[in-house]
C-alpha cells in the first residue's frame, strides 16, 4: 500500500538526495580563484556534473519506489539502487573535496548541511529496504498458510 511506512522513508530519501540541489556541501569565508570548487566560496552540486547526476538519479529513484507497492522485489531493487547511488555519490563529493583541498590553503572550509543530506538519504533508503523486505516476508509466509 501507498501509506505504508516504506513510502514514507523513500519519500525522505528523496527529498534529501534532491535537497542536496539546494544547499551547500561546503563553503569558505572569502572566494578562492585558484579553486576549482570554492571559485565562488560554496561547495555545491553545481561544481560537478556527476554529482549533479548521481543525486539526481538517487532521488529520482526513491521517489519512483514510491509507485512500485505493487511489486515489492521490484522496489527492493530500486530502494537498493538508490542506496548505492547515493553511497556512490557522497563517496565522490568527499573524494572530489579532498582532492580540491589543497587549493584551499590556510582558510577555513565550514561543511554545510548538505555535506549531510546524503547520510540521511542512505539511512532512509536502508530503513526503506528494510521494510519493504519484511513485508515481503509476511507476504510469502501467509501464502504458505494458505
Amino acid at each position: 500500500m501507498i501509506q505504508r511506512i516504506q513510502s514514507i522513508f523513500l519519500l525522505l530519501a528523496g527529498g534529501a538526495s534532491l535537497g542536496l540541489f539546494g544547499l551547500p556541501m561546503a563553503r569558505t569565508p572569502e572566494a578562492i580563484e585558484k579553486s576549482a570548487i570554492f571559485a565562488d566560496a560554496v561547495y555545491n552540486l553545481n561544481d560537478q556534473i556527476a554529482l549533479m547526476v548521481l543525486f539526481g538519479l538517487a532521488g529520482a529513484l526513491s521517489l519512483l519506489g514510491i509507485f512500485l507497492f505493487r511489486n515489492r522485489p521490484l522496489q527492493m531493487k530500486v530502494s537498493l539502487s538508490a542506496l548505492i547511488i547515493n553511497l556512490g555519490g557522497l563517496a565522490f563529493a568527499a573524494f572530489y573535496l579532498s582532492q580540491n583541498i589543497t587549493e584551499a590553503g590556510e582558510k577555513a572550509i565550514q561543511d554545510g548541511l548538505g555535506m549531510y543530506l546524503p547520510l540521511l538519504a542512505i539511512l532512509f533508503a536502508f530503513l526503506a529496504y528494510r521494510f519493504i523486505r519484511r513485508d515481503e516476508k509476511l507476504v510469502k509466509s501467509m501464502d504458505r498458510l494458505r
